[in-house]
C-alpha cells in the first residue's frame, strides 16, 4: 500500500494512555486512531454527510502492524482513501506513518468495511448515489 496515493490525512495525536508496557502504542488503540480519521474524512469526502441521518456499521476490521509507533515518533500521521464501493458497503484504507529522517516509515496499514445503514429501521441499505458519487470523485475510483 503507497502512503502516497492518499488524498486525505490527519496529524496524529499520539496520547501517554496509548502506550503499553512495552512503550509502544497498544495494538488495541490503532483501531481507534483509524475511527478519529474515519470521521473527519467523512465530513471531507462527502460534504452532504450527516451523522444524525448517515450512517454505517463497521463490518470488518483489519490491521496489519509493520514497524512499533512510539510516543517520540517524528510528524506521526493517518491517512485514509476509499478503495472499494459495492452495493451495500464500502472499503477505507488506511496508513499511519511517520517521518524517519527523509523517508516515511509506515507503522500500520488497515481496512475497514462499512455497511450503510438506516437508522429508523436498523437495517443495511444500498449506498445511497450521493454518498457513491462523493466517495469516488473524492478517492478517483
Amino acid at each position: 500500500m503507497e502512503a502516497t496515493k492518499f488524498n486525505f490525512s490527519l496529524p496524529l495525536q499520539i496520547r501517554w494512555n496509548d502506550l503499553d508496557p512495552l512503550g509502544h502504542v497498544n495494538n488495541a488503540i490503532y483501531v481507534t486512531y483509524f475511527e478519529i480519521v474515519r470521521g473527519h474524512f467523512m465530513l471531507h469526502a462527502c460534504p452532504g454527510w450527516d451523522w444524525q441521518k448517515d450512517m454505517f456499521l463497521i463490518g470488518n476490521v483489519n490491521v496489519n502492524f509493520h514497524h512499533e509507533l512510539k510516543l517520540t515518533a517524528a510528524n506521526p500521521t493517518v491517512s485514509i482513501r476509499t478503495s472499494k464501493i459495492g452495493n451495500k458497503s464500502f472499503v477505507l484504507d488506511y496508513a499511519i506513518s511517520s517521518q524517519n529522517g527523509d523517508e516515511m516509515l509506515i507503522h500500520a496499514t488497515g481496512q475497514t468495511t462499512q455497511i450503510m445503514l438506516d437508522l429508523k429501521t436498523r437495517t443495511t441499505i444500498i449506498i445511497p448515489e450521493w454518498v457513491r458519487q462523493s466517495l469516488a470523485a473524492f478517492d478517483g475510483l
